[in-house]
């Protein structure tokens, strides 16, 4: 699959959004990032618009004609109709355009094919890893260059991990960065040698040549050397100019400085937490005797969203209960708080508060729990 295909009508990605549905199923675009470049985020996206198109059409083959010419042409292929029953893809078929009468059928054929591999001789591929990842959010707009040289990985690693950086610069403002697993601890602590960068607002301008402006002149407006603009234009003799005719005007990109917060709170004794399933803010701050706001504050959390797998900075509190006499517990397949509290005789309550618990968490196998 190619994750960045772009085609005639516009439409960009692994699932094909053009950029008003992507935005209408939550596929945010920027000067930074598009959102239709992400297989996970545009796999959720499509799922959302083809579960609204079934619910529109009642028919998988007509959903996937809507899908590909657009919902608003399949209707009023519908609509045209002398006979109202016949309104699957089959009845519809010679009506709608020869790219989505051809798609459907291409399609279906596909899926035949990946369900029945062994007997279709497609039994021998192997198909890709898992994608594996840990998050960190990401408060300054820094190059994924950067960032790869600060934690010791190659670019094309972390590009591969997030494609949806336009300029392969962060949007900064907590940002989500995915990073392979065990490198998230690595790179909040490398976090203040990473430098700020921002994309170029746009790689041209364009100017509308006016009667008696010369290259020169135009060189000189927007500071850009003459042969930089007849490079970008194809202009050969650097005379050459019409009048009326529309010039490209490169623009540079801009590389800042990462300056030092100088009102950023400073901590002694940080560590790190890998967000789990069930995790919580609440949770999180209980179990290691902190507050969520004082997460929130190291963390530059806006709201109490977390991802899996998402580090967390962590500060330890002064007022942190002692934690001696108790032993680690890795959690095995069918346990329970009930369980373990009632197998090492305390009390359920008691097990809940030492390891920052509710009545209604999840435990999971090979999570580590403390016991007394």
């Amino acid at each position: 699959f190619k994750v960045n295909a772009f085609s005639k009508a516009r439409a960009l990605g692994l699932w094909q959004f053009i950029a008003s549905t992507g935005y209408k199923f939550g596929l945010k675009r920027n000067t930074y990032i598009d959102e239709r470049l992400d297989p996970l985020k545009s796999t959720a996206a499509a799922i959302a618009y083809l579960k609204e198109l079934h619910q529109i059409f009642g028919d998988w083959a007509t959903v996937l004609a809507a899908y590909n010419s657009g919902e608003s042409r399949v209707l009023r292929v519908i609509r045209n109709q002398n006979i109202n029953y016949l309104d699957n893809f089959w009845d519809l078929y010679e009506r709608l355009p020869r790219e989505t009468a051809r798609f459907v059928p291409r399609f279906l054929a596909t899926l035949h094919l990946v369900n029945n591999p062994k007997k279709n001789g497609l039994d021998k591929i192997q198909t890709d890893a898992h994608l594996e990842f840990e998050t960190v959010n990401m408060s300054i707009p820094a190059h994924l260059k950067t960032i790869a040289k600060a934690i010791g990985l190659s670019k094309n690693v972390l590009r591969g991990l997030n494609p949806e950086f336009r300029f392969q610069i962060l949007p900064g403002d907590n940002y989500p960065l995915r990073v392979p697993p065990g490198k998230g601890v690595e790179l909040i602590a490398k976090l203040d040698e990473i430098p700020a960068s921002i994309p170029p607002s746009r790689r041209f301008v364009y100017h509308k040549i006016k009667p008696g402006e010369t290259l020169s002149t135009i060189s000189r407006r927007y500071r850009v050397s003459m042969h930089r603009i007849a490079m970008a234009n194809n202009i050969r003799k650097h005379h050459y100019i019409i009048a009326g005719k529309t010039l490209k005007i490169p623009q540079k990109s801009i590389i800042l400085s990462r300056s030092k917060k100088d009102d950023a709170p400073t901590y002694k004794n940080i560590f790190t937490h890998i967000v789990k399933p069930g995790d919580s803010l609440w949770i999180i701050a209980k179990r290691y005797g902190t507050t969520t706001k004082k997460i929130q504050e190291l963390n530059n959390l806006s709201n109490s969203n977390l991802y899996i797998r998402q580090v967390l900075k962590i500060v330890e509190s002064k007022k942190r209960p002692a934690q001696s006499g108790l032993k680690s517990y890795n959690v095995k397949r069918g346990d329970s708080p009930f369980k373990i509290a009632k197998r090492y005789n305390m009390s359920l309550e008691n097990f809940l508060n030492i390891n920052g618990l509710t009545p209604r968490s999840k435990i999971y196998p090979k999570q580590k729990l403390y016991i007394k």
